[in-house]
């Protein structure tokens, strides 16, 4: 999916994922698993986990490819009255920057296996030591389910896929769970997800 996709998606005024933070992010920002610090956001969209988290007291770096999205999420930071970092790019441009970010959010980030597991290297780079990882995604079982997500089984998520990509972290969560999203028009329903955090050594 291009940019256009997404800015054909976000060109309503309704925020088509809601203005609220995901569920697990608010969660683990509430639980203080640390204490706030530098944040970055992949594939932010319309900025609800940016705007949450700056409000928590982050210094948020987010990015998007859709200008759309970007655009929405700057409108909701000043509703929230709140200041965020927000490029255009997509997952290959970022300029991931080595030993930068206290945490980074991974939300609903759905690539073909070998981009996946790239990007995630990526990110992992990014973080200082110490730094740790908050993910949700769409698990496999998703598939047979209507409440979001990729319709393509090769762009979904496995425990045992996140376990060998961030092997060199210490993993302290990961589990397959299900929850019932309300999360804009387009986030309904009974969902299959996959969860983890973990910390850089």
């Amino acid at each position: 999916m291009d940019s256009n996709f997404w800015d054909e998606r976000f060109v309503s005024e309704e925020y088509v994922y809601g203005k609220e933070p995901n569920f697990f992010f608010r969660h683990f920002i509430n639980q203080k698993f640390q204490a706030p610090g530098k944040l970055l956001l992949p594939a932010e969209g319309e900025g609800r986990n940016a705007v949450y988290a700056a409000s928590q007291g982050y210094q948020v770096t987010a990015f998007d490819f859709s200008p759309g999205g970007r655009n929405k999420a700057l409108l909701l930071a000043e509703e929230k009255k709140v200041t965020i970092d927000y490029q255009i790019a997509n997952l290959q441009s970022f300029n991931y920057i080595p030993d930068t970010y206290d945490l980074a959010g991974l939300f609903y980030i759905h690539q073909i296996p070998e981009v996946r597991s790239i990007f995630h290297k990526a990110v992992i780079q990014t973080l200082v030591p110490g730094g740790m990882i908050c993910l949700e995604a769409f698990h496999t079982d998703q598939i047979h389910l209507h409440s979001g997500g990729p319709k393509s089984i090769d762009m979904l998520m496995y425990l045992d896929q996140l376990s060998e990509d961030f092997k060199s972290m210490d993993i302290i969560h990961l589990a397959k769970t299900q929850r019932d999203l309300n999360e804009g028009p387009f986030h309904q329903g009974k969902a299959s997800l996959v969860q983890l955090i973990a910390i850089k050594k």
